[in-house]
């Protein structure tokens, strides 16, 4: 099998069945986005160009995953965002995967702040790479947290100055901007080149300096992620 050929192979067992919506207000790319479900066996129930149609397709569809350009009309600046959580409040189920050209940190912070995961942030330019597309769905449709690497990279420059998280090692800082990315913490592991013990032991540590104690029913992975977004 070609290289092309396994990468296809692998994107259709993750999202083979998939029910997804695409929005986007560029014609060019909201069907290039269809065609590339389809063809991995996604099934697109629907593609719209503006926030309203949005926001009336996830409610009438009820698809699993909404994949989503921010800056839609009406007005071309949040407005895809915005409807996305006006869906995803309709239905608490509805993972939602916002694509944009630009980096916006309210953006992520919005997306996170309900603290429920189930949802990703992604620069368009990204979509281009079908396993990047394919582990971002996955993720999100598992109730994980998927933020693009330059969102993340962004996000620690511009918080080093006034950071409530300074109790954290550098260690601990990269493990934490991994987790943002919605890794797992074999893949962690994998990344870092450590044990999975340790991944562990440095998670538990995150937790522990940022108060996040184990209750047994909050997400602890996303509250973390959170803690760091609003941190100013």
């Amino acid at each position: 099998m070609t290289e092309i050929g396994t990468v296809l192979a692998r994107a259709y067992e993750t999202l083979a069945g998939m029910r997804v919506v695409v929005a986007d207000d560029s014609v060019l790319l909201r069907e290039g986005l269809v065609r590339l479900l389809a063809e991995v066996g996604c099934d697109v129930v629907d593609a719209v160009g503006d926030a309203a149609s949005l926001v009336g397709s996830a409610a009438e569809h009820r698809p699993d995953v909404a994949v989503v350009d921010i800056r839609m009309p009406p007005s071309n600046t949040d407005d895809g965002l915005r409807a996305a959580v006006e869906a995803r409040t309709a239905n608490p189920d509805l993972g939602v995967l916002m694509l944009s050209a630009y980096i916006e940190l309210s953006y992520a912070d919005v997306l996170l702040s309900d603290g429920r995961g189930g949802v990703g942030y992604l620069l368009k330019d990204r979509v281009t790479s079908l396993d990047t597309l394919a582990d971002a769905l996955r993720t999100i449709t598992e109730g994980g947290t998927v933020l693009d690497p330059e969102v993340v990279a962004q996000l620690l420059v511009a918080r080093r100055r006034q950071d409530p998280l300074a109790s954290l090692t550098p260690r601990e800082r990269e493990v934490l901007a991994l987790m943002a990315e919605g890794r797992s913490n074999s893949a962690i592991a994998e990344r870092l080149v450590v044990t999975g013990g340790a991944v562990e032991k440095h998670v538990s540590n995150i937790f522990t300096k940022i108060n996040l104690p184990d209750v047994g029913s909050d997400n602890r992975r996303v509250l973390a992620v959170l803690a760091w977004l609003k941190a100013r």
